[in-house]
């Protein structure tokens, strides 16, 4: 495998404070973008969306600095009014309220997932899939975990109602997107580590 630590280290490997600003707003929309993947779920004020992807993502790819700054940055600028969140029935699409909100764990969680999974990345973690599996299981129990704890004492619910509503009709989704990029990752390493030795 590439000696490179990060997919974004080796697209770009001589970064300069312009590649690094080009790759934060890129990274800001391909959240912001993927956020707009919502679909809601009936009796739940969580909405199945790409978001959790685009987390994943950004953050094996990007390495730990740039993933929490672009997931910062993004929550940030949907704080300060940018209609970039996952759209809702209930809930507004930017706003401190909507990170307040009863959902907004998700989006904390995302935050310390894009740093764990950014950290792993730095030490190669998604380069194999042996090891990119479990980083991602890894990443999504940390969304999940701030999601679910956020949601049982935001709305005081029960833990089975909790569970049901936050957690249960997600669970094939984000088991074929864990699927996806644990298997993608590795092929994209084998593609640069074949030009790289050319």
């Amino acid at each position: 495998m590439s000696s490179t630590a990060t997919l974004r280290a080796a697209v770009a490997p001589r970064s300069t404070a312009l590649t690094h600003a080009l790759f934060l707003v890129g990274g800001v929309a391909f959240i912001s973008l993927m956020a707009q993947i919502s679909i809601p779920v009936p009796g739940s004020p969580v909405p199945v969306t790409g978001q959790t992807l685009a987390a994943l993502l950004v953050g094996t790819t990007y390495g730990a600095r740039l993933a929490v700054s672009t997931f910062a940055i993004y929550i940030l600028a949907g704080i300060a009014g940018a209609p970039i969140f996952a759209p809702s029935s209930t809930l507004p699409s930017h706003g401190l309220d909507r990170v307040l909100s009863a959902t907004g764990g998700y989006l904390i969680g995302m935050l310390v997932a894009s740093l764990l999974l950014g950290y792993l990345a730095d030490r190669k973690a998604d380069q194999k899939f042996a090891t990119s599996f479990p980083a991602l299981i890894l990443g999504e129990i940390t969304i999940f975990g701030f999601g679910l704890v956020w949601l049982h004492n935001s709305l005081d619910l029960s833990w089975s109602a909790t569970i049901a509503a936050g957690l249960t009709p997600f669970i094939l989704g984000e088991v074929l997107k864990i699927a996806i990029t644990a298997t993608s990752l590795p092929l994209v390493w084998r593609k640069i580590s074949r030009s790289l030795n050319r």
